[in-house]
C-alpha cells in the first residue's frame, strides 16, 4: 500500500476513536482510492505508553477498508471486553498509538509448525472456541512456534495449550501489512 492511503487510513482511525471516546457519532468516510474501497479484513491495535487498550477486528469484510478501519477503530476504543470498566478515555487521546493490521485471506495449514514467525499470524478454532494473534504478536513476545500456538490456543481460544496438534483443531494463517501510527 502506497504512503497516501496509509495516512489516510491512519487519519480514519484516529479520528473515529476520538469520535468514538468523546461520545460522538463517527465520522462519514468516503473514499475513491481502490486501496481504501477493497473488502478485505483488517484489525486496529490501541496502545498508550505501551500499553494495550483495545484490538478489535474482522477477518472478512463485506464493507470497504476505510469503513471497516473507522468500525473497528471505535470498536477497539468502547467494545474490546478486557478493557470493561478500564476503556480508553480522551485523556489517554494524546498519548494513543494506533497499529492498523490489513490482512490476507485465511488459509488453513496442516501443519501448524510450518508457520514463520513475524511474517504469519494464526487464527486457532475447534468447535465454538475460537482465538487469533496478529503476526506481530510473536515478533513482540519473543515466542517460539510452539509457545506462539500454545498461548493463543489457551489464552484467547480457551482450548488446552497444546489444542493446536489435536487434528480436530484447525488452524489458519494469514499475513498482515501493519501500518504504524507515527504518533
Amino acid at each position: 500500500m502506497n504512503e497516501e492511503p496509509k495516512q489516510k487510513l491512519l487519519d480514519i482511525a484516529h479520528r473515529s476513536v476520538e469520535a468514538a471516546v468523546s461520545g460522538r457519532r463517527l465520522p462519514k468516510v468516503t473514499e475513491t482510492d481502490p486501496e481504501l474501497t477493497g473488502k478485505q479484513g483488517a484489525f486496529v491495535t490501541l496502545k498508550t505508553h505501551g500499553n494495550l487498550r483495545g484490538c478489535i477486528g474482522r477477518f472478512i469484510s463485506e464493507i470497504p477498508l476505510c469503513k471497516l478501519v473507522a468500525e473497528m477503530a471505535q470498536a477497539s476504543a468502547t467494545e474490546d471486553s478486557r478493557f470493561f470498566g478500564n476503556q480508553l478515555q480522551p485523556s489517554e487521546l494524546p498519548d494513543l498509538h494506533i497499529d492498523i493490521s490489513v490482512l490476507s485471506p485465511l488459509e488453513k495449514t496442516d501443519d501448524p509448525l510450518s508457520i514463520e514467525l513475524g511474517v504469519h499470524g494464526i487464527y486457532i478454532k475447534r468447535g465454538f472456541a475460537s482465538g487469533c494473534f496478529l503476526p506481530q504478536v510473536a515478533t513482540e513476545t519473543g515466542w517460539s512456534k510452539e509457545e506462539f500456538l500454545g498461548n493463543c490456543c489457551s489464552h484467547k481460544a480457551g482450548l488446552a495449550a497444546d489444542a493446536w496438534r489435536d487434528p480436530e483443531t484447525e488452524v489458519f494463517t494469514f499475513t498482515a501489512e501493519v501500518i504504524e501510527d507515527g504518533s
